[in-house]
């Protein structure tokens, strides 16, 4: 994509109207506070450049006719301010997707997982929930509370006011009819 510098030496050359310079001589004069602006919303000295850039892109988009109905700094100001913005969006959104990924990587092995097993994964937490919506609410719940909570029998049976023995009865029909579900859905295959 090349670098600030790059597009504004391609973009010199761009015919200006005959009322004035453009875009890329208000991008040249106002560079140097542009960065700042950028630097104290990203606090990231190593982004400066790209943001700068495709604030620089946006701007030579525009006709230059534009450069004279608004004030350069300030319309130039605000499209640092959502260039920046924009930037640290798609950074929370990264940060966001390794921490899914770390999260499933914990449940791996020790070596990692390659990103093939790791969609796998993610797929088949999506289906097992999907299975999950089309039980009965009681088979729900007890599976929910087993393997979501992390209870023990004896805990299940305390607080549902059941023998432990009920809860284990309940928990192996629940888990067959979870199973038959994703059976069908092929989720998980039968096996021989």
């Amino acid at each position: 994509m090349g670098n600030y510098a790059d597009v504004m030496d391609r973009n010199l050359h761009v015919p200006n109207s005959a009322d004035g310079p453009g875009w890329a001589a208000a991008l040249e004069e106002h560079a140097r506070w542009l960065r700042t602006v950028i630097l104290a919303r990203t606090r990231e000295p190593a982004v400066v450049d790209d943001i700068l850039q495709e604030l620089a892109v946006a701007a030579l988009k525009q006709p230059a006719g534009k450069l004279y109905e608004v004030q350069a700094g300030p319309w130039l100001y605000r499209l640092a301010v959502t260039q920046s913005l924009l930037h640290l969006r798609r950074l929370g959104r990264r940060r966001r997707l390794m921490q899914r990924f770390t999260q499933v990587k914990s449940c791996g092995d020790a070596d990692g997982i390659d990103p093939g097993e790791w969609l796998l994964a993610v797929e088949q937490r999506q289906s097992v929930r999907a299975a999950l919506e089309t039980l009965a609410p009681r088979d729900r719940e007890i599976l929910l509370l087993k393997y979501s909570e992390d209870w023990s029998y004896r805990q299940l049976a305390e607080r549902m006011g059941i023998s432990e023995s009920a809860v284990e009865a309940r928990l192996h029909r629940a888990r067959q009819r979870l199973r038959a579900v994703l059976i069908r859905s092929a989720v998980i295959e039968v096996n021989s």
